[in-house]
């Protein structure tokens, strides 16, 4: 019997914690707030890619190891939870409406074959912004993993919102995450907001797969010579100092913020994320 409070009343438990709904004080098991696939879904491996603040190039990072791994043959998916400031579509090409199925929301195939969902492939004018509160955002990338047929992906990339905000939480506590991918830049200040990210993965039990530090450099094309446009890589130290054993570092290349932009970035590799793309497959 419950009371009125919605406790259980102590004479009527059985402690067994995993089959109570109650929040009483004697729980013993926490609540698993883990959003389960629909019937018809199947996903081998999550990656998430992650950043301390914006502008570091994550969903560059995201779509070069998606890329990767697809020209492997593996089954690929994209989950965009980036959802006030999408930009997976854009980067892959893709257009047009996800549509509801008797199997759940079906995705958007990118050129190469990689299922994509995003709010800007669910909104009827992608130029609208989306003005929702946090818990309404978090709402909305539970339900990319949960509604979506997810038809037999070996690996799925979900390119989160920077920070360590509601929806980073939200998909930490929500999805079965194999592991993350941190993006970062070279500037000491980012390094320190690094850190949080590393601390925050480490809070919730969930292996920090490798870090790519992107715009590490500038190689001139004349002469050869790496130029650090934005000061000098402190992202060996940090990896050294939590034991992260991948790090990758992308230069500055116009051909891929090229690609970007015109929605081909499945053309493009990046040979430098090699040792990031080895940790993501080792898994």
């Amino acid at each position: 019997m419950v009371n009125i409070k919605g406790d259980l009343k102590m004479a009527d438990c059985n402690h067994d914690c995993e089959s109570c709904s109650s929040n009483c004080g004697e729980r013993t098991v926490p609540f698993d707030f883990t959003e389960k696939l629909n019937e018809y879904s199947s996903v081998k491996k999550v990656i998430g890619v992650v950043s301390g603040k914006g502008g570091v190039g994550k969903s560059m990072v995201t779509s070069l190891l998606a890329s990767a791994v697809n020209k492997e043959g593996n089954r690929t998916a994209v989950l965009d939870a980036d959802i006030t400031g999408p930009s997976i579509p854009k980067i892959f090409g893709v257009s047009g409406s996800a549509y509801m199925s008797a199997k759940g929301v079906v995705p958007v195939k990118s050129a190469g074959g990689i299922d994509i969902i995003s709010i800007n492939l669910v909104l009827e004018n992608p130029e609208d912004p989306v003005v929702w509160r946090g818990p309404i955002i978090a709402g909305a990338v539970k339900q990319f993993w949960s509604e979506t047929f997810w038809d037999n992906e070996d690996y799925m990339f979900i390119d989160m919102p920077p920070g360590t905000g509601d929806v980073p939480l939200t998909v930490f506590q929500s999805i079965p995450l194999d592991g993350i991918v941190i993006v970062t830049s070279p500037q000491e200040l980012v390094s320190m907001i690094v850190e949080k990210a590393v601390k925050m993965a480490n809070m919730m039990n969930i292996p920090v797969l490798g870090i790519v530090e992107n715009m590490s450099y500038f190689k001139c094309p004349d002469c050869g010579k790496e130029h650090k446009i934005f000061g000098e890589s402190h992202i060996d130290e940090i990896a050294k100092k939590y034991g992260i054993k991948a790090v990758a570092k992308l230069p500055i290349n116009s051909a891929l913020a090229s690609a970007a932009d015109k929605g081909k970035i499945e053309e493009e590799e990046a040979a430098e994320i090699a040792p990031v793309l080895e940790a993501v497959k080792n898994l």
